[in-house]
């Protein structure tokens, strides 16, 4: 995945194009979108702060990530569309990631984890000069703010974040519009990103109840780093007014 491919590309097919001028979005500027969300994958870091190379590089990995997304936007010029968009991504998967003691055993248990991610995006938009009057084609690209946690489920354990980095990163998107009446548009888009962020969870107790055998977890707080490194692609329906 490497976004300087994508924009040369644009970029060749731009310069090469004859610009014919439509009414764009039948002259309509602000737009609301409803959209779902899939994300091919994600990796958790459970020892980002290791001194071994091999484990600090060691990754969960979390695949075919479906969450909702809405976005708002506002042409500003007839080739021009700024916009804000946020979803709700959440995610888990099991798997032996934890060691713990009971009585004179130490073992690898299962628990689910996950996370939970929001990001705030903030991009522009270009229509591209060979979008016609129903099919509209963008590029786009922005900047964006991710809140982000751990999510971590065993047993009766109970875990909260107590310290979060501030993450932050840009995308890059290319996108279609299908006007299917005039106030209405079919939205399609593929985007890439990569957003990380690093959190320090705690456990309200280390002593659990697992499976009927009272466990210990040997620290009470642990770093993991989220890292969302998969394509995303994007469908939905718009409104305009």
């Amino acid at each position: 995945m490497n976004i300087k491919y994508i924009v040369v590309f644009v970029s060749v097919i731009f310069a090469f194009s004859n610009t014919v001028l439509f009414s764009q979005f039948n002259d309509r500027r602000l737009s609301i979108g409803i959209n779902g969300v899939y994300t091919t994958s994600a990796k958790i870091y459970l020892n980002p702060d290791s001194p071994d190379p091999v484990i600090r590089n060691t990754s969960f990995e979390i695949t075919d990530i479906f969450d909702p997304a809405i976005d708002i936007r506002y042409r500003i010029a007839d080739e021009i569309i700024i916009g804000i968009g946020t979803e709700y991504m959440k995610t888990s998967s099991g798997g032996e990631n934890l060691t713990v003691t009971y009585g004179n055993l130490t073992e690898n248990i299962d628990v689910t984890d996950g996370f939970l991610l929001i990001p705030i995006e903030f991009s522009g938009y270009y229509i591209l000069p060979f979008s016609t009057e129903k099919f509209k084609f963008l590029m786009g690209g922005g900047a964006a703010y991710y809140y982000g946690k751990h999510v971590r489920k065993f047993g009766d354990a109970s875990i909260s974040t107590v310290d979060r980095q501030f993450a932050y990163g840009i995308q890059v998107s290319i996108s279609m519009d299908y006007l299917i009446r005039n106030d209405i548009t079919l939205h399609s888009e593929m985007k890439f990103r990569d957003p990380q962020f690093k959190v320090k969870s705690a456990y309200a107790n280390q002593q659990i109840n697992y499976n009927g055998h009272t466990i210990f977890v040997e620290q009470k707080t642990f770093d993991s780093k989220i890292n969302v490194d998969g394509v995303t692609f994007i469908i939905g329906v718009s409104f305009l007014f």
